[in-house]
């Protein structure tokens, strides 16, 4: 059989038009076109969605992880609202509150071990010795009448 077209066809068809029995080229590039298109605007998308976990991974370790949960919160609710807050968290550098407080908790900490009574120790005699002539001297010096009066120390008025 001889393939004839219909009296109502062009005699020149357009290259996107598939003759019957071959393969559909055009098709097959669009839908290779569309798979690559929703993979690269779904990364697009997942890329700015992780834009304030990206920016708070710079800062402390609790604002990342506040920002991490409101872009989550985001994502699976689709509230942009908490998009923005996680956003304007990321921008603003909040300040470092617990390094000076462990400071200060360290310090207070070595302060109450150092004002713990010592505890006994061996008695040295020599020591014992020498203390007890550093005292003798002391109670002559107090006996003894002093010659000079002590200055006053004038307040402030």
């Amino acid at each position: 059989m001889t393939e004839q077209l219909h009296a109502m066809t062009p005699h020149h068809l357009p290259f996107y038009i598939a003759k019957p029995g071959e393969t559909d080229v055009l098709m097959i590039v669009m839908g290779v076109f569309l798979v690559l298109a929703v993979l690269g605007i779904g990364n697009v998308y997942l890329r700015l969605h992780s834009l304030p976990e990206r920016m708070a991974h710079k800062g402390q370790k609790l604002q990342f992880e506040i920002v991490a949960v409101l872009g989550l919160i985001s994502l699976f609710t689709h509230i942009h609202i908490f998009w923005i807050a996680g956003l304007l968290l990321a921008l603003v550098d909040l300040p470092d509150f617990s390094t000076p407080l462990s400071s200060i908790a360290g310090s207070v900490e070595r302060i109450a071990d150092s004002e713990k009574p010592p505890t006994e120790s061996p008695v040295d005699e020599a020591a014992v010795a020498q203390t007890d002539r550093s005292m003798e001297r002391a109670g002559r010096a107090a006996s003894k009448p002093a010659s000079t009066p002590a200055k006053e120390v004038r307040g402030h008025v």
